[in-house]
């Protein structure tokens, strides 16, 4: 693909709502499966996780397409899944090879332009063992109300800074990043909180692999797209923790030397805990390929997320006035910049991936 034809796709496979990438995703997939979600969107209106499957039920492999596990990032990952239908690889599938795209699995967060979940949850943390003790996070503890302080006046703001700022000199930079991203489970109104319990994305999409039968495939390479992370517009291939050194070696032996791992220390993300990839370690162990690619954004995403939180937190009524929509629409820009530019970016990047897919599983 050559960067005209990337600059003119750009301007069909991306959408400005979540409605509006969910008309396109259905047009192009009319027999797509519905999962509705019980939250409704800023409208009232109905929310869905569209699931389509192609080729072969019997398949022994199977590429999987993941959008919106972070809710507003899925502006991004329906313009790659849709990108991939238009590039028709979907339909020169040999019969050993399924299709399963999985559009907006968290439709509530795509719908309302926020990362989390209808309960409030970083979905990318909630695949953890409810059953076990839930994994600490002291640091968070002690920054809490200066991530998300009640009030956000300049005065109030510059004392958070400044806590935060002692926090990083006394405990390091590493150390505050995987403080504020890891993953925390004591503050429900929190940033990057992972749950008390399995959220409703989660189950949906443990059922969709039950529904599918997932778990009897040979080999299943799953690309789960999100932004934010990482120089603007570039698309960082990150293979989670749990995917190990074996994971990432494999990952590698794909996608290539630009694959990075947080374990590795090579990764622009921290390392986290449960992650969507702990799911598909439990279903599939070394049966499988997990690569996320991140598309960087803007550095300011502590900013943005500060304020969503904020508004839903101390403003739940508030979040359709003048005053949310605003706190919503900088969280949507932050998420799903709308230069030209960047949409090219992602689409090159994304068409790249694609290949290196069908490449090594098609066959």
């Amino acid at each position: 693909m050559n960067l005209d034809v990337a600059a003119q796709i750009a301007k069909t496979v991306f959408s400005d709502t979540y409605h509006e990438a969910r008309r396109k995703f259905l047009s192009r997939a009319p027999g797509s499966r519905p999962y509705k979600c019980s939250s409704t969107g800023p409208a009232g209106e109905e929310l869905f996780t569209d699931v389509a499957y192609f080729g072969p039920v019997d398949a022994s492999r199977l590429v999987v397409l993941v959008s919106a596990t972070h809710g507003v990032e899925g502006y991004c990952g329906s313009a790659g899944q849709l990108l991939f239908l238009e590039a028709g690889f979907h339909e020169k599938l040999p019969p050993s090879t399924g299709m399963l795209i999985i559009h907006a699995l968290n439709c509530y967060g795509f719908a309302w332009d926020r990362r989390v979940t209808a309960e409030g949850i970083d979905l990318n943390r909630n695949f953890v063992d409810f059953a076990a003790p839930l994994p600490a996070n002291p640091g968070y503890q002690e920054l809490a109300d200066h991530l998300v302080p009640a009030d956000l006046s300049e005065a109030s703001i510059a004392r958070a800074e400044a806590a935060i700022a002692a926090y990083q000199t006394k405990h390091g930079v590493p150390n505050f990043r995987f403080a504020l991203t890891g993953g925390q489970y004591t503050h429900p109104d929190g940033m990057f909180y992972g749950g008390a319990e399995p959220s409703e994305a989660r189950r949906t999409l443990e059922q969709i692999v039950a529904d599918y039968d997932v778990t009897s495939k040979d080999e299943v390479v799953i690309v789960d797209y999100h932004t934010g992370l990482g120089p603007y517009g570039y698309g960082e291939l990150q293979t989670e923790q749990s995917a190990g050194r074996e994971g990432y070696e494999k990952a590698v032996r794909v996608f290539g030397a630009s694959v990075t791992s947080p374990e590795l220390g090579n990764s622009s993300s921290a390392p986290i805990v449960g992650t969507q990839d702990t799911l598909w370690e439990r279903v599939l162990g070394d049966r499988r390929i997990y690569i996320g690619p991140e598309f960087g954004t803007y550095p300011s995403g502590r900013t943005v997320l500060r304020k969503d939180h904020w508004l839903f937190k101390y403003r739940p009524n508030e979040v359709d006035s003048d005053l949310g929509r605003e706190i919503r629409r900088a969280t949507k820009l932050h998420f799903y910049p709308q230069g030209a530019d960047w949409k090219e970016m992602v689409v090159w990047r994304s068409h790249q991936v694609h290949r290196q897919t069908m490449k090594a599983f098609v066959r």
